[in-house]
């Protein structure tokens, strides 16, 4: 054999030794590694430790969540906010133009120079008409008063007075008009209701009915 062919069989048998030696060296440290896995699954402390490292990860993990999501959230009220309030004022303004037609045609009744009161009257009518047509057109109706039973949910009672021509808190009369809005309450109306006649009122009339008859009966110098 020629020396070549010995330093080349002497090159790999040291390659074979490296080889062996690290895969040793390997099998040797996942063998301490188990061995210690082992050992810490059974010292008690060793396996608290690790779980505690396991729970503040994990906490830390759903902190960093928490707070990217409380973020996503306030952006969201933020932007919820901005289109309520745009919404609103888009509202508040088409409102407006109806309300602003209404005052034109109040100032031309004003400027009229002519002193004809029919006339006046009619253009007052007219503007009234023009409200009327502005508040069904936003679901705004007149709640039914005069006549109607008393209704605390859509009335108001100002007072009460006695009759005999009613039924007890029947409304006799309205001092101001109620609306609803989408069958909502928007203003009650403020009414007087009937309430029944006094006992004492009625015996008293009666009094003075048989005190008239005696007059006329006996009438005196």
């Amino acid at each position: 054999m020629s020396k070549n062919k010995k330093k080349d069989q002497k090159v790999d048998d040291d390659t074979v030794e490296n080889e062996t030696e690290v895969e040793s060296a390997i099998l040797t440290d996942e063998d301490e590694s188990k061995e210690e896995d082992s050992l810490a699954e059974l010292d008690p402390v060793k396996v608290l430790e690790k779980s505690l490292l396991e729970a503040k990860d994990e906490l830390a993990e759903q902190k960093d969540n928490y707070i990217r999501l409380q973020a996503e959230t306030d952006n969201f009220k933020k932007r919820l906010s901005r289109d309520k309030q745009d919404s609103i004022q888009y509202a508040n303004e088409r409102l407006l133009k109806e309300l602003i037609s209404i005052v034109d045609n109040f100032e031309r009744a004003l400027e009229d120079s002519s002193e004809d009161t029919k006339s006046l009257k009619d253009g007052l009518e007219m503007i009234l008409k023009q409200f009327n047509s502005f508040l069904e057109k936003e679901k705004v109706e007149p709640i039914k008063a005069v006549g109607e039973k008393f209704d605390p949910e859509i009335h108001e009672v100002l007072s009460s007075e006695e009759s005999d021509d009613h039924e007890e808190n029947t409304i006799v009369s309205q001092f101001t008009k109620g609306y609803t809005i989408n069958n909502r309450v928007l203003r009650p109306s403020q009414v007087i209701i009937s309430k029944k006649p006094a006992p004492e009122s009625k015996e008293g009339s009666n009094h003075e009915s048989e005190e008239d008859s005696d007059k006329e009966d006996n009438p005196t110098d």
